[in-house]
């Protein structure tokens, strides 16, 4: 039987993959292939995409999956696509790709000064009408191009996003949705489509901008050549889809206004959906278009929260590491249940990594460990480990009261997926900081799923992404707070944040280093 599955696209910073979902939102397959985005040499920070090499890659997980599975292509009933966002992909007149970089380049802090030299407010201002400042968009790295590659700066002729760049190298097809186009900076947050105005404000060409598509429309058909390559059918439906944490917000049932969501990987993104497009007038958080129609997000991102942890488990948690391996289970798990042991605040222990988001002027002091004792008994690796989560959760609390600030809102629950929620302490802790329920669902491929569920809907097998998400979403556990716990962390959120504000001074002085600034500073 023809159209009974649904596949996903997912080019994520690490890897690409390609997962496969039946029409009830089960997973069935998944085909992952690592890839690398090697700096340039000549360019400190530069972050290349190799688009050929990763094509290739692309291609090898749609076969594999489908192999794997021993799916059918014609069984393929529609395919959408997600990816990191800020990543952007540059074409010639011909269409073939002639520049890329992913999402964390950073080789343009030149042009982030420059752009700040056109005008003391053009950044602020930008801000207010497309959300984003110069530190993550596209702005300085176009600029970058027109400094350092004049001739083919002269050659581009359209911008895209790796979602985008997927469904056309498979249909020849190329346009740009709002979810990850509003990420560049180039976009109006009220139209949720380009503003060519934004472009010649910043000394750029504005004749380089593809249709605008919403997420979860039909965009094109796979071609011959695309299907030869790919391995899926021709004629199979290519659904636009969108960024990677406003799929996963639709992949974990985040999808009307006042819901939220806090995905935690190597960062911590706090989601919350809002009914307007409207910016907070500080510029410290993060606007985007949702990949649902007439919603927008909020977003505020905590750095290395993931990458912190692997860090910590590698340096100090060799032991469990080996005991893990012995009982095939997860070291984290042995860690959580020695961190248990641990009173809610780390005996006062204070943990700094990243800051609260601070878009406008977005910077982290080097990290610290900081008020604690020679106790080996109250202050063992297992404090330092828990302290490490607490300071996660205190940042989302900050993010939490940004966005409430902007909006006059907080969500009734909280959301949380990704590989940070396996842990049933740390889901705990973030419910004891924030004050709210926090929901794990049960879906591990949330992102994935979004895109599905957006196929689906482009090809007309759910009436509307909202319904498809409330029907196959479901929840896997449920921690509420502990009113007690709750006090204990409202105390050290305060103390966390007058012991951050001097390390960041110190920074800012640079007798320490920024674990992370943006771009410029």
């Amino acid at each position: 039987m023809p159209g009974e599955y649904l596949m996903a696209i997912d080019a994520g910073t690490g890897s690409v993959r390609a997962v496969v979902f039946d029409t009830h939102g089960n997973q069935i397959g998944c085909c992952q292939r690592e890839w690398k985005h090697n700096e340039d040499p000549r360019y400190p920070g530069s972050m290349d995409f190799d688009w050929n090499a990763n094509w290739n890659l692309t291609c090898s997980c749609t076969r594999g999956v489908l192999t794997e599975t021993g799916i059918r292509a014609s069984q393929i009933a529609a395919v959408s696509t997600t990816c990191m966002r800020e990543g952007i992909v540059l074409y010639d007149a011909g269409g073939k790709e002639i520049w890329a970089c992913a999402n964390v380049d950073a080789r343009s802090g030149d042009e982030v000064s420059q752009l700040k030299q056109i005008a003391p407010e053009l950044e602020k201002e930008l801000y207010l009408e497309s959300g984003q400042t110069f530190a993550l968009g596209a702005l300085p790295r176009l600029l970058w191009v027109k400094n350092k590659l004049p001739d083919l700066y002269r050659k581009m002729t359209r911008i895209g996003m790796f979602n985008d760049w997927i469904i056309y190298r498979l249909s020849g097809t190329l346009a740009v949705e709002p979810s990850n186009g509003s990420t560049t900076g180039l976009f109006d947050l009220q139209t949720r489509t380009w503003d060519k105005t934004i472009a010649r404000r910043c000394g750029l060409r504005d004749n380089i901008f593809p249709d605008v598509q919403e997420c979860g429309t039909v965009a094109a058909k796979v071609s011959s050549a695309g299907a030869e390559e790919s391995g899926l059918a021709e004629g199979t439906p290519l659904v636009i889809g969108g960024g990677d944490c406003q799929l996963g917000s639709i992949g974990v049932g985040v999808i009307s206004v006042n819901e939220a969501a806090v995905f935690g990987g190597s960062f911590w993104q706090y989601e919350y959906n809002t009914g307007t497009g409207r910016t907070s007038p500080r510029c410290d958080v993060r606007v985007n278009c949702h990949a649902i129609e007439k919603v927008w997000q909020y977003e505020a991102l905590a750095f290395n929260p993931g990458l912190v942890m692997r860090w910590y488990r590698d340096a100090f948690c060799g032991e469990e590491k080996q005991l893990a391996a012995g009982k095939n289970t997860d070291p984290y798990a042995l860690m959580d249940e020695r961190a248990r042991n641990i009173p809610p605040g780390s005996n006062g222990m204070i943990c700094a990594f990243s800051d609260v988001m601070n878009f406008i002027s977005w910077r982290h002091a080097a990290p610290a460990f900081m008020n604690f004792e020679l106790d080996p008994v109250r202050f063992n690796k297992y404090t330092f480990y828990r302290a490490i989560m607490e300071n996660t959760a205190l940042v989302t609390l900050g993010h939490l009261r940004l966005v409430e600030e902007a909006t006059g809102n907080r969500p009734e629950k909280i959301v949380f997926a990704g590989g940070a929620s396996k842990s049933i302490l740390w889901s705990q802790i973030l419910a004891d900081v924030l004050g709210i329920p926090v929901e794990v669902p049960a879906v591990k491929e949330a992102t994935a799923l979004g895109a599905a569920l957006l196929a689906g809907k482009g090809i007309g097998l759910y009436p509307d992404i909202k319904t498809a998400a409330r029907t196959l979403v479901k929840t896997e556990k449920y921690f509420t707070p502990d009113a007690s716990n709750q006090e204990i962390y409202r105390k050290a959120y305060e103390t966390w944040q007058a012991a951050y504000a001097p390390l960041l001074r110190l920074s800012d002085e640079r007798i320490t280093r920024y674990m992370w600034s943006a771009p410029g500073l």
